[in-house]
């Protein structure tokens, strides 16, 4: 019996493999670009401008509080800002859907601790 020779290689099962990496590339970095916390900012028509270093706290639509992305309570909040040094800059960033009471109790611990560098962060309109 006579063994056919390979005239050609077949690529196609190597781009199928090819393409299914690059979406989960594309996937898994989109969630590193816009975080893990899925959140509707508010309009403003300033842009704020970068900090280096920042204590990020954020609260989402159900007002769930989150500090650097970790879930915390209110007072586990001002116990982990009560650790930290006073200079540092703290990021709100606040779904624009929560009650405002939920926004005035966060924003109440960190002028309680007299954190001096807050900002909050917004979109831009066009």
């Amino acid at each position: 019996m006579e063994e056919k020779e390979f005239d050609y290689i077949n690529v196609i099962p190597l781009v199928d493999v090819m393409l299914v990496l690059l979406t989960i590339v594309l996937t898994t970095s989109s969630f590193i670009a816009s975080g893990m916390i899925p959140m509707d900012l508010p309009k403003a028509h300033s842009r704020a401008g970068e900090t280096l270093k920042t204590q990020t706290i954020e609260i989402d639509r159900t007002g769930g509080i989150y500090l650097n992305s970790q879930p915390v309570s209110l007072e586990g909040l001002q116990t982990d800002l009560d650790r930290m040094n006073r200079n540092i800059p703290v990021l709100i960033r606040a779904d624009r859907s929560i009650s405002l009471q939920n926004f005035v109790s966060v924003l109440d611990v960190i002028k309680t601790l007299e954190f001096t560098r807050i900002s909050l962060q917004t979109e831009e309109t066009k």
